[in-house]
């Protein structure tokens, strides 16, 4: 079995910094890291990889210094791992990046063997579109199982793999085919520590860097800015909120009573338009 993971390495969001000038990010100085939902989707890999055999090749598509988050993708386990990396990739949007990881995707299978399942984090910390799992499953024209919380049966020689999948309506229970592409939910796992041997291979091992030409890309007018119809016109922080916490004095009643008095203080129609829902009923 093969399994393919995609990761990105991003920002650390608890130390982003917006300029007060241009409104753009500020990268520079920030450290990065693997995007918190795709650990979710490298540890059900390499669970399934630890029950049922085979390889996990982690791919990501960045500049350069994205190798180090590849590194700690083999600490944890992974047995391979791919860099796509040119500046032709540079300032791609979703549409961009699923048409530049499909192609790798493809030399991946060409190069390695045809993965089973390609896995991703739900979304990304940066984008948060949650765009670019299904964008991949489209251009490979694969079976997706989206915002999967836990995999459950898989049966290599029926070709078949079993998901729950958490909708707004409860969990749904799905069975599908391989080759498949899942997206996984956050809070689904834990990853791994690694063990020492892998910290060992990692630190010695080959990542294997593709151009766009050593991928395979045929057209580089859909990559990196020119392939990117999205525009960011602005990215801004949220403005600080003027109102302060207020201070409930509780006294003798109790801190729900006190709580629910203090919300019909504050707004006085609330309260008149519960009693009328309330006879409603």
């Amino acid at each position: 079995m093969h399994i393919v993971v995609c990761i990105k390495q991003v920002p650390d969001s608890a130390q982003i910094r917006v300029h007060p000038v241009t409104n753009t990010i500020m990268r520079q100085g920030v450290p990065t890291i693997i995007n918190p939902y795709d650990l979710f989707a490298l540890e059900a890999a390499l669970e399934l990889r630890d029950k049922f055999g085979g390889e996990v090749t982690v791919l990501t598509m960045g500049p350069p210094s994205a190798e180090d988050s590849l590194r700690k993708a083999l600490t944890f386990g992974a047995d391979r791992a791919v860099l796509l990396t040119d500046r032709f990739f540079a300032g791609a949007d979703t549409l961009a990046t699923t048409y530049a990881l499909a192609t790798a995707i493809r030399k991946i299978g060409d190069t390695y063997g045809a993965p089973d399942i390609i896995f991703t984090g739900k979304q990304t910390i940066d984008g948060d579109t949650a765009q670019v799992g299904p964008g991949i499953a489209k251009r490979l024209d694969l079976l997706q199982l989206t915002y999967v919380a836990r995999i459950g049966a898989l049966d290599l020689d029926a070709r078949t793999i079993e998901a729950e999948r958490r909708s707004e309506g409860g969990v749904q229970i799905l069975r599908t085919r391989l080759p498949c592409l899942i997206t996984m939910l956050e809070a689904t796992n834990e990853i791994r520590r690694g063990a020492m041997k892998d910290a060992l291979r990692a630190a010695r091992a080959t990542i294997v860097k593709w151009s766009a030409q050593d991928a395979g890309v045929e057209d580089i007018a859909k990559c990196g800015l020119r392939g990117s119809p999205t525009i960011v016109k602005k990215v801004f922080a949220p403005p600080p909120r003027a109102e302060k916490a207020a201070l409930i004095d509780f006294g003798s009643r109790s801190p729900a009573e006190a709580l629910i008095e203090d919300i019909f203080k504050r707004q006085p129609k609330l309260e008149a338009e519960l009693v009328t829902l309330a006879r409603g009923f």
